[in-house]
């Protein structure tokens, strides 16, 4: 990954190369942000893809299923953010580190599950909280567990299918932790119920996961434990197999990863990543960002939908206006490295915790400089909370080195924020948004693009909304 002091510190509008961009590339580098939310190594999706796509060359699959597999695997986290709350609430823990553990889990093992619910619930908090939290937890589980995987796997499906995905893809991922047994969740589908890509998903997924940590051999002795269980037992055979090409494991640890995996996709079946597809992944991507906490629920949605209200109101080109709406749906695509326990605080942040949640503006640019087609963006996007006089962050850039697209990204975050309800605040209506907007003025905030901003939301008439406090723009 670049170093944030050069990545995009000088736009790049050079990945214009003759050759036409895939979609593939595009889905594949949003990946990372998916092994963030879930707590995994970066490159756990990718690894998964190639060790699944191993095992459908081996079953001969045909290359338009070889090709749903590839975005199966490559999407199977998609809804990884809409239990991440849930899990905070439940267990009052960073929701990361429970979901990266719990990874390593066999859920037909009581030991294993007890272990995991006592050590991953409330640690750190007092002993009659911790104890709350586990009765909870053990009179409710089934019903709770249940939950959770069905919101994970629905939302999955959907943000798939908004991708423009076929209705096999999005059922692979709707049924990745349906079990062989007819243990898993969310339906306790059984046997060949479950769909084929699910099952080598599932089987790829946990290979990678106890590889990484551990060796090949810790990954093929799970698999086999877990064989007639979790595991169709033909698969098992088939990864068996598989397993004994030590190319593969160690293409899992190569620099070129990416690459290999790239090359993996049935190419007849490619796309390219063209505007509209652009559109389409950006917009899905703001909602994986938005279903992380109830209280950004809709928030990248309205920033873009703003940004390219305002870049239509400044005059500028249609299609520079759709790049901005991308940005403005991407802006805090960083926020999926963060935990609930500090998105979802219901009171003030310790300046230690102010600090990590200031990390999210670096992540966001981070992800998305690994995106060619996104590599200018991810400066733009990434600079949102960049103020006029040089108090912003990550950077502390000054006037002339923020460029229009960002003032834009940043007036319609800032007003965003404020008349939403936060954890600490009750919404803010328009007027009282704009007044403190306005002592921000050249300051923070671009004095002609806020005046636009204004206008045109006065325009549109919104419904008052109330609140029960004031808040200052540097709480923002």
């Amino acid at each position: 990954m670049e170093d944030l002091e050069t990545a995009g510190a000088h736009p790049d509008n050079s990945f214009n190369t003759g050759r036409t961009v895939r979609f593939s590339e595009v889905v594949a580098s949003f990946t990372y942000a998916l092994d963030m939310t879930e707590g995994q190594p970066p490159g756990h999706c990718l690894r998964s893809c190639r060790i699944g796509m191993e095992i459908g060359r081996h079953l001969n699959l045909s290359s338009r299923d070889l090709w749903n597999l590839f975005y199966a695997i490559l999407l199977k986290d998609a809804g990884c953010s809409s239990n991440a709350a849930r899990l905070f609430e439940l267990y009052s823990s960073d929701d990361r580190i429970t979901k990266k553990n719990f990874k390593t889990v066999d859920t037909d093992s009581l030991v294993q599950v007890a272990k995991f619910v006592f050590t991953n619930t409330a640690m750190g908090h007092p002993l009659r909280e911790k104890i709350a939290k586990i009765v909870n937890l053990a009179m409710h589980g089934e019903d709770l567990a249940t939950e959770m995987f069905m919101a994970r796997c629905e939302r999955g499906a959907s943000i798939a299918t908004e991708m423009g995905f076929n209705d096999d893809i999005a059922h692979g991922i709707r049924c990745l932790d349906e079990h062989w047994n007819g243990k898993g969740r969310p339906r306790g589908l059984k046997g060949e119920d479950i769909p084929l890509l699910s099952r080598i998903a599932l089987l790829s997924q946990v290979a990678d996961v106890f590889s990484y940590d551990g060796s090949p051999e810790r990954a093929i002795g799970e698999i086999r434990k877990r064989r007639g269980s979790w595991f169709d037992p033909a698969l098992v055979e088939t990864f068996d197999r598989v397993s004994r090409n030590l190319a593969l494991w160690e293409e899992l640890f190569s620099p070129d990863l990416e690459s290999i995996v790239m090359e993996m996709e049935p190419l007849e079946h490619a796309r390219p990543a063209d505007d509209d597809r652009l559109d389409q992944v950006s917009r899905a991507f703001g909602k994986i960002i938005d279903a992380k906490s109830p209280y950004t629920y809709g928030h990248s949605q309205r920033v873009g939908d703003f940004t390219y209200a305002l870049s239509k109101e400044l005059d500028l080109p249609e299609d520079r206006c759709r790049w901005i709406r991308r940005g403005g749906f991407l802006h805090d695509v960083g926020k999926l490295g963060i935990s609930n326990t500090i998105l979802d605080k219901p009171g003030r942040l310790s300046g230690e915790e102010f600090e990590m949640v200031k990390n999210h503006a670096r992540y966001t640019e981070e992800i998305l400089v690994r995106i060619g087609v996104f590599r200018e963006l991810s400066f733009i996007a990434g600079a949102h909370h960049e103020r006029l006089d040089g108090g912003g962050y990550p950077r502390g850039l000054r006037a002339e080195n923020i460029p229009v697209e960002t003032r834009i990204i940043t007036i319609a975050d800032i007003f965003d924020a404020l008349t939403e309800e936060r954890p600490y605040r009750k919404a803010l209506s328009d007027d009282q948004a704009f007044s403190i907007m306005e002592d921000m003025r050249n300051k923070a905030l671009d004095s002609r693009i806020l005046d636009l901003f204004m206008d045109w939301r006065k325009s549109r008439s919104p419904s008052p909304t109330t609140t029960a406090g004031v808040l200052s723009g540097k709480h923002i």
